[in-house]
């Protein structure tokens, strides 16, 4: 069975086109590597070694930024004050105690993470604009708060931070300090790389997409926005920490709200997105910076941060022309690298039992809901039973889609309730109805679209395998979790094989046809292993064959014995494919039976006629 006919190529070409691009890059990251190992050796000016130590130390905090903003996308401007916490502690504990600077890094992470944390689970909830000027807010009270505290030196700050000492060798010089500073560079990249490729790290990928997709797939939003703030803030605290034992002294001015602007700015300029972009976003600015600061004020004739107009002007450009970035463009240039592929042998997930022969598996008593004074739904009831196909019809504005939202978490009821299975599920949030079993579409699409096939339908099992054991943060950062992560890909590909995109695993989601991204959605939804599937408006963009193929899909579910409740306006499609249809018109049930019987019905007829009479 296929119900995507028009196939493009075949997926061996797909994936084995790949490994050109794959082979340089690992020349390009070589030969950066060899730059990078050369540059304190050789007779190098130590000027170049000075800014190459800033790139490093700004590209750690545009990595977070990279995590935060261009991945989860949430916009903050206050990262230079967790660059301030992880400077002040290692040099408070260091001047006035005497203690290990290695213990000024743990101090400093533990505050960093407690003041995220607590920080986080109040601006993350903020969404549009309050999210940048909440982050806005505490950036310019850390700063301020740094400067006057006395035992912090007030704007004065502290001096004689200790020199830093790793296996016995002083890292007294700012050459003496480059391996070090670029070895965290690059194990943040990694780091955050290994994060990104994983289910949590898919979880976060998936705010972008916005949090009702992602809650229905089971991913509990709020925490894992929180665990990408956090994440950004400690790469930020670690910058301040090489910072402060670069400099030996620290002081307000880098934790300001202008350096948290740049930090961003590096961000976007190098690409928002990618990770890569982050090192060449703070390569581009610090060097640009650099030379304006030499430049402008011999063409101008006076002193001034005149740089600030220059960047402000580039940034209207960037995002005019470039609103990606620079590195995308740097990437077309290289043959695209193989995406991560499915394992060859992967031990199945396990499978929930599915609910006896006729049992009620959904029953909606008098659900309603109210937006203030307009009822959307009005007091309606129906029932759907196991190995059931269930048609929920009407003319637009009936109110399905909100039955819908009311039977997935999406809304909650303003009275009745939603039973699943005999337990109330009526305004329990959506990641919990779905670990229960109930998978759901979207009226309107709800992908990832520069992801691929293949991760995107992976998120639908996000709550599948041993979450609790393989899905810590921790284990997708060092990868300990490539077993789990090859069961959960393996049967994303397997879900895709059965609804006949198997020859897309490694397309990116918005490269495909409308219609082949419902089905990507029926294939992501099946990912969550359902006993209740809901599918809103699944045939609309199809083809007459690909319609043949998803009714025969379906069927073959149903004889599974997983019960099916549809929203759709294809008439045609419904009355071949359901058991029973139920009728709505301006939010009240107006019909319920066979297809053959509600065709026939006056009210149902008037409904979609008018007035017959």
């Amino acid at each position: 069975m296929d119900i995507v006919t028009n196939k493009r190529r075949p997926l061996q070409t797909e994936v084995g086109a790949g490994w050109n691009g794959a082979t340089v890059r690992r020349a390009a990251l070589g030969l950066f590597l060899v730059v990078l190992v050369a540059l304190p050796v050789l007779p190098t000016p130590e000027f170049w070694i000075t800014l190459g130590n800033y790139i490093g130390l700004y590209s750690i905090v545009a990595v977070g930024l990279v995590l935060l903003t261009g991945v989860s996308g949430m916009t903050s401007f206050g990262q230079a004050a967790f660059v301030g916490l992880g400077a002040y502690s290692t040099a408070y504990l260091t001047t006035h105690y005497g203690l290990s600077p290695w213990l000024g890094l743990a101090a400093g992470l533990t505050i960093t993470v407690v003041s995220a944390y607590l920080i986080g689970l109040v601006t993350m909830r903020m969404s549009g604009h309050y999210l940048p000027l909440a982050t806005i807010a505490w950036g310019l009270s850390l700063y301020y708060l740094f400067g006057n505290l006395e035992f912090l030196g007030k704007y004065d700050g502290l001096n004689g931070v200790p020199v830093l000492q790793l296996a016995g060798v002083d890292l007294q010089s700012g050459r003496a300090m480059f391996y070090l500073i670029w070895a965290v560079v690059l194990l943040s990249i990694l780091a955050v790389h290994n994060l990104l490729n994983s289910r949590p790290g898919r979880a976060i990928r998936s705010l972008k997409g916005g949090v009702v997709m992602a809650e229905a797939m089971g991913v509990n939003t709020g925490w894992m926005k929180v665990v990408a703030f956090v994440m950004a803030a400690v790469l930020a605290c670690i910058s301040g920490f090489l910072y402060a034992h670069l400099q030996r002294a620290v002081n307000p001015t880098p934790f300001g709200i202008n350096y948290g602007i740049e930090y961003l700015f590096m961000a976007v300029i190098g690409g928002v997105g990618h990770l890569w972009g982050a090192v060449l976003g703070a390569g581009i600015l610090t060097i640009l910076k650099d030379a304006l600061q030499g430049i402008l004020p011999k063409l101008l004739g006076s002193n001034g941060n005149f740089e600030i107009i220059v960047f402000g002007v580039l940034l209207v450009v960037l995002l005019q022309y470039a609103r990606d970035g620079l590195w995308p463009y740097l990437k077309r240039l290289v043959p695209a690298a193989p995406s991560r592929g499915v394992p060859e042998q992967a031990t199945p997930l396990s499978v929930r039992s599915k609910p006896e022969a006729g049992e009620l598996v959904l029953d909606v008593r008098a659900a309603r809901k109210q937006f203030g004074g307009l009822v959307a739904v009005n007091d309606v009831s129906f029932q759907v039973r196991a190995g059931e196909i269930v048609g929920l019809i009407g003319p637009n504005g009936a109110g399905k889609s909100t039955t819908f939202n009311l039977v997935t978490g999406v809304l909650p009821v303003t009275s009745g309730e939603v039973r699943y299975r005999g337990e109330v599920i009526s305004n329990k949030p959506s990641r919990e109805i779905v670990k229960r079993g109930i998978g759901r579409t979207f009226q309107h699409v709800h992908l990832l679209p520069t992801m691929t096939v293949l991760e995107n339908v992976a998120i639908g099992a996000h709550l599948r395998g041993d979450f609790a054991a393989q899905g810590g943060i921790a284990a997708a950062v060092l990868r300990l979790n490539r077993t789990e992560e090859g069961k959960l890909l393996a049967e994303a590909a397997r879900q895709l094989q059965r609804v006949g995109l198997g020859d897309y695993l490694y397309h990116e989601a918005g490269s495909l046809a409308l219609g082949q991204q419902r089905i990507l959605e029926i294939a992501r939804a099946l990912c969550c292993d359902p006993a209740l599937l809901l599918l809103d408006e699944p045939a609309a963009g199809l083809r007459y064959k690909e319609k043949q193929a998803l009714a025969e899909l379906l069927g073959k579910l149903k004889g599974e014995g997983m019960s099916v409740l549809l929203v759709e306006h294809d008439m045609d499609f419904v009355m071949n494919l359901t058991d029973r249809l139920v009728v709505m018109e301006f939010g009240t049930r107006i019909a319920e039976g066979a297809p053959v019987d509600v065709q026939k019905d006056p009210a149902v007829l008037r409904a979609y006629l008018g007035d017959i009479d």
